[in-house]
């Protein structure tokens, strides 16, 4: 089994990589298009990646991208949340 990092780290890590990819993950959930199960499932996935202690440090040189990186496992989600929040502006 592998070993699963702290849940707040982790929560950090989402909320970062939304802010960096323009998924805003909180106003995803309030506006209804993120349940909390889908969030909780987000920083489930964060604390089993194996990338993820290397995420900070590129988080740290990528304040603003187009796409989380291919090593992200949330990366289809951050894109989904990206498309739909650019089709309400």
């Amino acid at each position: 089994m592998p070993h699963l990092g702290e849940i707040m780290t982790h929560l950090r890590l989402v909320l970062r990589m939304g802010r960096a990819t323009g998924a805003d993950i909180v106003a995803a959930h309030e506006q209804g298009h993120l349940t909390q199960q889908d969030w909780a499932e987000m920083v489930h996935q964060c604390r089993g990646c194996d990338w993820a202690n290397r995420c900070p440090e590129w988080l740290d040189r990528h304040e603003t991208v187009k796409n989380a990186p291919q090593t992200c496992r949330n990366r289809q989600r951050f894109a989904a949340l990206q498309t739909r929040s650019s089709q309400e502006v």
